[in-house]
Parts: C-alpha cells; structure tokens; sequence
C-alpha cells in the first residue's frame, strides 16, 4: 500500500546489505578489488582494500603516486604483480643488467613461446629473475609503504618445457640431462615436478626477501598468492605449487581466483559433455578450503561480474549468480575480493559475441551487482552447514596437475574427468561433497569431520609415503575408505618412492593396501581394518560420467558405506543446496537430477538478484538456477532503522528517537537501488548530494507489511545523505 510522504530531494547513493550490522567507518581488510588505474569516480567500488596492480611508473604518473590516488579516499592499499608474467620488459629486453632475458620464456615443443602479451612471455623462474624481482618490485613496494604484497598466478604451462633455459634447470635438478616430455609418462612426470618446485622456489624466495627486507624497516609483510584452484588448474593442463605453498611460513594467505571463465569449462556427467558452473565453482572454491582451512591461512574468495571472452550481458549474469552462489555456500569464508578490474567492468563496452556491437554494462545489471557486492561486506562467517550430507570427502592432491599432458599409451582422461567421475554425481544428488588435500592429511583438522572418503590413483600420485601412513592410521581408528581405480594409467611405474630404493611397489595403491593389510580382488571388495572400513571399486572414476547411468554402482556403494560401514545416519539425496548466514539465505537448485520440483522458502524476503530488491511473500527457485536473498524474518531488532540492502555502501549512520540518517557512497554513472527497514511510515525523507543540494525525483515506495521503504537514485562517490523522519 502506498501513503503519502513528505519528501526532500537532494543527489542519490546508497550502501551494501545491512542487517544488524556494525557501520564501516573503521574499515577491516574484508572485502577488495584489483585494478591497474589511478583512483577515478567510475571505479569507487568503496571496499575496504584497493589492490593496486603492477610496479611500473607511467609516463605521467610514477607507481606511488597511483598508489597515493586510492590512499586519498580512504583505502587500504596492497599491491598485486603476475610471478609468472607481468610488465617485465626492463629485464626481458636487457635494461635491467644490459643483458636480453628472453631465452627464459615458456617455450613448446615446436620453439614458439608462450606469451601473456608483446615481449611478457609467461616466465621460466631462473635465479637471476628471481633476483630482478626481489629487487625491481618487491622492494619498491615496500618502499612505497605498502606491507600486504599479492604474487599472482604462479603458472607453468604443462605443454612447455623445450628451452634451452628450462633444460639447464632439469640438469641442476635432477642431475641429469633433460628428457623430451613426451617420450613418457616418466619425463612427463619429472618435468611438471620440476615446474612445480620451480616456482615453490620463486615465491619462496621473493616472499622471505620481502618479510625481511620489510623487518628491517620496522613493517610487517604480508604475502598472498592469488591462484586458480587446483580443479581449474588440473583441468586446463597448468602446474603451480597450490597446496605446498600453505605451509611456507612467509606465505599469509591466498585469493581463490573462480568466476565464470574457470568455472564453465564443459565437464562429463550421465554421458554428456556440457557446461555446469555452478557445480563447477562449488568445487573449485571446496578445493581452495581444503587447501587452506587445517593451515589456518586466510583466504578471499574471488568472483568476477564478467570474464575474459565476449558473450553477453545476460550470460555474465547468469553466471554470475551461479558462481557468486557458490562461493558464499562456504560458511567458513567471510572475505573476499569482490572484482578484478573495474575500470573494465564500469568503463568498458563489451563486445557482444557473434556481432560487430559493443555495450557498457547495463544499469540494471550494475545496480544488481553493485547490490551483490556491498552484500559481501556484512557477509557473517557462520557455523552453519550446507543443507545435506556433509560428511563425504573426495581426496585430492598437487600431483593431479602432473599427468594431464601429453597423452601416453593411448590413456586419455577427457576433461579431467577421473575427478569429476569421484564430485559431480554427488552434487548432483544435492551432496556437498568436500574435497581433501594429501598434503594436509598431516593435520588432525582435516579428516576431523569425514565419515567416508574417496580416492582414486588413476589421475594423481602420492607424493610421500606419509600419505599413506596417515590414511591408514585414520582407517584403523574408524575412518571408512573407498578406493576407486583399475591403476592402469601409463604413469603407476614412474620413477618414484613406491618403487625406488628398498621399494618394490608396482603401483602406488600396494603399498596402501600393505598398509591396511588387505588384498582386494574380485572375490572381495569390503574389508574391516581395525575400527574403519576399506572398501574398492574396480573402475576408474571417468567411467562413472563418461557413460550414461555410470555412477549407479557408485552412489549405491557411498550411500552403503556411508549409512552402514560410517553409522553416520541416513544418505539424503535431494536437488538443492542451502544455507543460512546470518540473515541471508543462499540456495541452487540442482538440474539434471530425477526431482525437477522448485526450492520454495516462505517469505517476506527481499531478493537480492533483483535490482528492484522486492519484497516476497515467498521464493521459488527452479532447477538450474540460484537466490540469493534477506530473510527479514531473521533480523533481530525490527524496531532499529537500518539499511537492509542496496547498491551503494552505508556511511556515518545516526539513529535519533524518530529519525534515521546516512550517506551512501558507490561509483558515478551508476544507479543505486536500496531497502530500509524503518519501524514506522516516513513522514519526512531528505536526500542531498555532498554539496548539500537536494537531489531531484528519488524513486520510493513503503512497504506496510515489511516495514520497509525502497529507494532508488543515482549514485556519487562523494556521498548522498539519506535522512529519514517519522
């Protein structure tokens, strides 16, 4: 019902979701974005963290000046640089120490170098790179005053490995000369092992150079590798040091980089090979808290409201909401880098795929985003679960990127898909299955909470005999184990510790089932081992999504071991993942699955995928989609004014005995969209721009039932101040 308010315009803004929210004039280091440019008014996305991008000093502006322009407005400023790529045309073409670098490029098997542009090639990290870039950047950076430093993407493309550079490396390493990759899986294997310490080694390096030459100066430095997940990396055939680097003490944290580009790479289920996002970015950013979580590094979790490839606006959104979905379905991540490269984002025309036309983002998806993002800025760490079966892990590990190229003796795994044939059918049957590293299997946290795991050797190996020793000891004390896999993969007899020195193992998997002392075969499939289960099955996982109906045997075993071997209680299958965090609730419903009913949550919710932020009685969601929304049910005080969402963040509140002010900061050009809880109808409502004029036609609309008001106006990040009366 609409009634009559007394209004005073004045300039338009608004904040992020509030609900029983502490305001953010002390802003903490939650939320960030990553941008190359100086600070502009079209890219005031008013998190707390600008993360500056790149070293160099532009021909009208120097580095710390750039730095400077954020620092003026209020942000904490880090800093980001590629390892593996970057701006490095001083060394790469001899001004640095008057030498030409490039012979250290990435180079295939054919003598092309892999490049990130004209003269960035991606890098092979030699000692003498390394030293440039402790010396070029690092230490400009923390000269400049800057104390949390971001590695990015420490990437060594499986596919090369042919230079000359490169084999230098392989001789200093193994004591050998290097071995063409794909002759054998063996020199496969070696040569991903070697890009792998290759780049431990670089960020080993950099970042305890960085904490001490920070030390000596009275600053405390921190490190963060922002780093696809291992999921994405496996799948697009890259190595990087992933999980080894959570347990370097000069390494803080990470940023784990999936959005839509990583997250729509097509995988197999039920026979068929298509894009599924949303499952996808559910397990890449599970891969990254396995990751982290038993080492207690901090971690943002990245999200990006575009991608890399023309498509169009509504696909990114779409998207979009799958992939941010995913993220905030992991309650134990609070912090998050809300987007790379705004001035993409907000100032760029996007070409459309398949046309000739470009188009800068629209106002209703800015808004819509703009909402999503300020959300994440109250986001609550909650001890809360995700709906369904929490107990189920898959085991993984860093050695999934050392088999994916080149092929071997006819053994393919199309799309990776020996992992997804372990994941997908669980979520597709609404399981929130988690993922497990080896690498942590040393820490009492991370098997803490797993009734059943999965693994497979047919895409990974054990790097230690300690993988072994610590599953086996989990078994015997309770743990139910299911090993997947017929070991005929080319790379079982690779030389490694199970079949080197006093070793004789013909594969792996011997030497685990030595450990747990059974012999699994065709007339027996299930073992009790001490106080635990081990239970096999004679296939490898891709077979279980590759064919139609593939997983039947599989599920029928999980759901076995899970409800009798575990006792853990009923196996629930469903078509739905859901959470509440704080006042949020945050649900996708499955497709491709026999229940095609929608999710319904009963209102009056306020749902944050729509830039009108209406008010439900209730929301239904159909498969293959996902919501996002304020359960005001579940807002604690009712009779305190607050702002409940909205495309803008909230500054400088003050609640008087019958008024409720504030001033919403967010980019020009964009249009902000917000929900106020009021706890009665407004007589007044003044809107002003920071000069103190009123701004003209704001939108509004009261809610009775809700008791709340919309707004709507265009947004400044020099502030709009909202002030209501009732």
């Amino acid at each position: 019902m609409k009634k009559a308010i007394a209004l005073v315009c004045a300039a338009g803004f608004s904040l992020a979701l509030h609900a029983q929210i502490t305001p953010v004039d002390n802003p903490k280091e939650k939320t960030a974005f990553q941008t190359s440019s100086a600070w502009r008014p079209e890219i005031d996305v008013r998190s707390d963290i600008a993360i500056v991008y790149g070293a160099n000093d532009r021909p009208n502006q120097t580095f710390q000046q750039r730095v400077q322009s954020w620092r003026e407005h209020g942000y904490t400023t880090h800093f980001m640089t590629g390892i593996a790529w970057g701006e490095y045309q001083d060394y790469f073409l001899g001004k640095w120490d008057g030498k030409n670098h490039m012979a250290e490029s990435q180079i295939q098997q054919n003598g092309d170098t892999i490049g990130h542009g004209k003269n960035i090639p991606y890098i092979v990290p030699t000692q003498s790179f390394i030293n440039y870039f402790k010396e070029a950047i690092i230490k400009k950076v923390i000269d400049a005053g800057i104390t949390s430093i971001y590695l990015e993407e420490p990437e060594f493309w499986a596919r090369a490995g042919y230079g000359d550079v490169f084999k230098d490396e392989w001789q200093k390493y193994y004591g050998f000369p290097w071995r063409p990759q794909h002759e054998s899986p063996e020199n496969t294997y070696l040569s991903s092992k070697l890009k792998y310490q290759l780049y431990y080694n670089a960020i080993k390096q950099a970042s305890e150079y960085g904490k001490a030459y920070g030390k000596s100066k009275g600053l405390d430095v921190k490190f963060f590798i922002p780093t696809h997940s291992l999921v994405n990396y496996s799948s697009w055939q890259i190595v990087s040091p992933e999980a080894s680097l959570a347990s370097l003490p000069s390494i803080d944290g990470y940023i784990a980089q999936v959005w839509t580009g990583t997250s729509r790479e097509p995988t197999f289920y039920d026979g068929k090979r298509k894009e599924r996002v949303f499952e996808n970015a559910f397990l890449e950013y599970g891969s990254t808290v396995s990751m982290t979580a038993p080492t207690r590094r901090k971690v943002f979790f990245l999200t990006d409201p575009i991608e890399d490839w023309p498509r169009d606006w509504s696909d990114y959104k779409r998207n979009y909401e799958a992939t941010f979905t995913a993220k905030l379905l992991y309650p134990m991540v609070a912090d998050y880098e809300v987007m790379p490269w705004p001035e993409r984002i907000y100032t760029r025309p996007y070409k459309i795929a398949n046309s000739d036309s470009a188009v800068l983002i629209p106002k209703y998806y800015s808004t819509q985003m703009q909402v999503m993002v300020n959300a994440l800025n109250a986001m609550p760490i909650s001890a809360n679960r995700v709906s369904g079966v929490n107990g189920v892990g898959v085991l993984m590990g860093n050695s999934l990127m050392f088999q994916r190229f080149p092929t071997h003796n006819g053994y393919d795994d199309p799309q990776f898909s020996n992992f997804y044939g372990q994941t997908m059918p669980l979520v597709k049957l609404g399981v929130p299955v988690q993922t497990v590293h080896m690498e942590n299997l040393g820490f009492a946290a991370t098997l803490k909470d797993i009734k059943v795991l999965v693994m497979s050797y047919s895409n990974m190996k054990p790097m230690s005999p300690e993988v072994h020793k610590n599953l086996a000891a989990w078994v015997k004390k309770g743990g139910v184990l299911l090993y997947c896999g017929r070991d005929d993969d080319p790379y079982q007899s690779v030389m490694e510790w199970w079949n080197t020195k006093s070793n004789k193992y013909a594969s792996p998997s011997e030497h685990l089932f030595k450990l747990l002392g059974v012999k699994p075969g065709p007339g027996q499939t299930q073992f009790k081992v001490g106080k635990g289960t081990f239970a096999y099955i004679n296939q490898n996982p891709k077979e279980f999504v590759l064919e139609a109906g593939g997983a039947k045997n599989y599920i029928a075993t999980v759901k076995s071991l899970y409800e009798d071997a575990a006792k853990a209680g009923q196996m629930e299958f469903k078509n739905s993942l859901y959470l509440q965090r704080g006042p949020y609730d945050i649900v996708s419903v499955i497709d491709e699955n026999t229940d095609s009913q929608p999710y319904t949550i009963k209102g009056p919710v306020i749902d944050l995928f729509d830039p009108q932020l209406p008010v439900l009685d209730e929301k239904k969601i159909a498969p293959g989609t996902q919501a996002f929304l304020v359960n005001l049910a579940r807002i604690a005080d009712k009779t305190k004014p607050q702002v409940l969402a909205a495309a803008a963040r909230i500054y400088d509140e003050k609640i008087g005995s019958n008024s409720y002010e504030f001033t919403a900061k967010s980019p020009i050009n964009t249009i902000n969209s917000m929900r106020v809880l009021v706890p009665a109808t407004p007589k007044v409502i003044t809107v002003t721009d920071n000069k103190g004029a009123l701004v003209p036609n704001p939108k509004l609309s009261w809610s009775e039932k809700s008791s709340t008001i919309y707004m709507g106006f265009d947004n400044s990040p020099d502030g709009i101040r909202v002030k209501l009366e009732w």
